[in-house]
């Protein structure tokens, strides 16, 4: 029995150790049998589905930059322009690794020189820190970089913050580039400052027709990299009027940062080209294009593989402006020649700014200012805008006027005496009427520049109406002096005028501490105002009383076929911000006594007038004031400004201009306000010295077409 038992259990294990491994052999078989069938299943049945799939690319628009809008003067003569240039762009895909644009900028750079200076060579206006070759070295050699890092740094820092440790990891031997290696972080550097699907220039100017074909025939190992035209603003007259044109932005500046949110959502990328200041902001809408729009593929890392342009973009609108280029040529040289043979003292400017008072058109505009450290003299139109001064009894014809606003005077009641008042502490005398008693009308307290006039004026806008000498000034002159603000503001001084640039001035407003300001207020001598502020207000005395926005652009035009001036898109209207609250007959009064001033017996400016074959009407001014020029060692020096506001001709006025001449000498013989008064409009109606004007002109533009 036992002989049989084991034999028995030897059958047995004989018998499971084989069934163990067919078993195992027969899962492996299966699986290795499922698997050929997946795979066969794959390959033949979604085989062609799967590397459609691989192949797939998106269509996605985008957009690309066009010319901007021109200027012209109102003869249609290009004051900026656009100078189209040869470019290489780049247009980044969607999800572009900083590894693969820098591949990009090496295959590029061996194409394209790319001109550049390291923070190593100089200091100062360099292209590329030493940030900027770090971020390229680190785009190259991110597994290298990586290994510089501890786990530790790893787990605990969010992404900048690594970024910055691989940064400082970075060491300057690593940075030690080749030529071209240097080239490429060059382009590298513009490469990365391009937004998904925004178009950039790599290199817009110095593009050589060579390079211009390298690139194209290797655009295949380049992807996103295209060669295009690009354009750079141009000024065929050189300064003239080039600080109130204002300046574009480049395309590394792009959006301004305060205003970035409202161009972006008005469609602009943040590379784009926009206006910076004065004409060329303001009018950003217009002189911005519609951009290009271009159909581009991309594939599955984002890499573009092609592009197809479905709108070729509009260039943007042009301006046309109300100024004549020869008119605003002998203007600036008349100031430039007063300024450089005339000045006296710490005289180091002079602005004159001419307009049609109908409807507010500047006519011509310049300011001249001397370099303090150069002695060059130097444009400074902005000036006119944003500079105040104390203007002196330019400022009477308003004063007159808030006199019958006020009913301090009337049309029954304009005579007052003008003699020298001795108020407490004060003394105010007229420059005629030293000693002695005068009766002046409104008329003649113009004609012959009455300070006591104007001040008896504010007076009885206190209630004060009797003088006796000694007497205590007791009016509230606080309520007299904001009375006369107020007055003032309806011809635009002391208020913002409207003008078509940004950045506009509104003067200085004084605190007053004693009533005697009132007094010095009511003839020019306390706040301050901005030379188109003081045009404003003399070309609403000359037009009857309408305040008219003075404005720069004309017209709107487009572009034509031709890319020359098109049709008419807007003309522009002008802008009536208010009419002065008296009447009629009062404001004519205020003009006889204006053209008195020029013409009359007793006129300050009738001996510079004399002979005119154009009716003038006109105020000067003196006014005490302060030195605030660049001389920091003069500054608070006591100084006089002189002023002049005219118009002409008289009955049917065509032209308002407005001088000054500041900072001259207590004492002086400085009549420039006057005499450049008489050349601007001797210039405009084409009589005296500028007789023949035309003709010389002509010749001229004769000459310049020829060469």
């Amino acid at each position: 029995m036992k002989t049989n038992k084991k034999k028995y259990n030897s059958k047995k294990k004989k018998s499971h150790i084989p069934f163990r491994l067919n078993f195992l052999f027969f899962t492996v078989f299966l699986l290795f049998a499922m698997l050929i069938l997946r795979l066969g299943y794959l390959q033949i049945v979604q085989g062609e589905e799967f590397e459609i799939e691989v192949q797939r690319t998106e269509t996605t628009l985008a957009t690309g930059t066009v010319p901007r809008g021109e200027i012209y003067d109102s003869q249609q003569r290009k004051l900026v322009g656009n100078d189209a240039l040869q470019a290489i762009t780049y247009t980044r895909g969607t999800g572009v690794s900083s590894k693969d644009m820098a591949t990009i900028a090496l295959n590029l750079a061996k194409y394209i020189e790319m001109p550049n200076i390291t923070e190593f060579e100089q200091e100062t206006d360099f292209d590329l820190s030493e940030r900027d070759l770090k971020d390229f070295w680190i785009a190259l050699n991110e597994a290298a970089v990586n290994k510089r890092i501890s786990d530790e740094q790893k787990e605990s820092l969010d992404g900048s913050e690594i970024y910055q440790v691989q940064v400082d990891s970075v060491t300057e031997e690593d940075i030690q580039f080749e030529e071209e290696e240097q080239e490429a972080a060059a382009i590298y550097k513009r490469m990365n400052g391009a937004y998904a699907l925004s178009t950039i220039n790599i290199k817009g100017e110095d593009v050589t027709n060579d390079e211009i074909a390298k690139v194209s025939e290797n655009l295949l190992q380049l992807p996103g990299i295209d060669t295009g035209t690009d354009w750079v603003r141009t000024y065929p007259e050189g300064d003239m009027l080039k600080s109130i044109l204002g300046n574009v932005t480049s395309e590394s500046e792009g959006l301004p940062e305060n205003k970035a949110a409202t161009y972006l959502a008005q469609g602009y990328a943040r590379n784009d080209r926009v206006g910076k200041d004065y004409l060329e902001l303001k009018y950003e809408q217009v002189l911005n294009g519609s951009k290009s729009k271009s159909e581009t593929e991309t594939n599955q890392n984002g890499d573009i593989v092609n592009t197809i342009q479905s709108y070729a973009g509009e260039k943007g609108d042009n301006l046309v402006l109300t100024i004549d280029m020869d008119f605003q040529t002998i203007v600036q040289d008349i100031a430039k020649e007063s300024l450089a043979n005339k000045s006296e003292g710490l005289n180091d400017r002079v602005y004159v700014v001419a307009a049609d008072p109908n409807n507010g058109e500047i006519l011509a505009m310049t300011g001249q200012k001397r370099n303090f450290k150069t002695g060059e003299i130097e444009d400074d139109t902005l000036g006119i805008i944003n500079n105040t001064y104390q203007m002196g009894s330019v400022v009477k014809p308003a004063t007159v006027l808030a006199g019958y606003m006020d009913g301090a005077i009337t049309l029954a009641d304009n005579t007052l005496v003008d003699e020298p008042l001795t108020l407490a502490g004060q003394k105010i005398s007229s420059v005629f009427n030293r000693s002695g008693s005068v009766s002046v009308n409104d008329i003649t307290a113009l004609e012959r520049s009455s300070n006591v006039y104007m001040a008896k004026l504010a007076m009885r806008m206190g209630g004060e109406y009797d003088y006796y000498q000694n007497m205590a000034l007791n009016i509230d002159y606080k309520n007299v002096i904001k009375k006369l603000r107020s007055y003032y503001a309806q011809f635009g001084l002391g208020i913002k005028t409207g003008i078509d640039l940004p950045g506009e001035g509104s003067g200085f407003i004084g605190t007053a501490d004693n009533p005697g300001l009132a007094l010095t207020f009511a003839f020019g001598q306390y706040d301050t105002y901005t030379p188109i502020q003081m045009l404003q207000y003399v070309s609403t005395i000359a037009n009857g009383g309408k305040r008219i926005a003075p404005r720069l652009v004309d017209e709107i035009r487009e572009t034509n076929a031709e890319g020359n001036l098109g049709a008419i898109q807007t003309q522009m209207e002008s802008d009536v911000l208010n009419i002065i609250d008296v009447g009629e007959e009062e404001i004519g009064r205020v003009q006889q006594g204006m053209y008195e001033v020029t013409n009359g017996a007793n006129g300050s400016a009738t001996s510079y007038f004399g002979g005119t074959e154009y009716t003038v009407a006109g105020k000067t001014g003196t006014a005490e004031a302060f030195y605030d020029g660049e001389n920091e060692s003069s500054k608070g020096e006591s100084v006089t400004n002189r002023t002049f506001i005219g118009y002409a001709p008289f009955e049917n006025p065509e032209i308002a201009v407005f001088v000054i001449i500041p900072y001259l000498p207590n004492t002086n013989s400085n009549h420039e306000n006057t005499i450049i008064g008489r050349k601007v409009l001797d210039a405009y109606f084409q009589v005296g010295d500028y007789a023949n004007l035309s003709d010389e002109i002509a010749e001229e533009n004769e000459a310049t077409t020829e060469e």
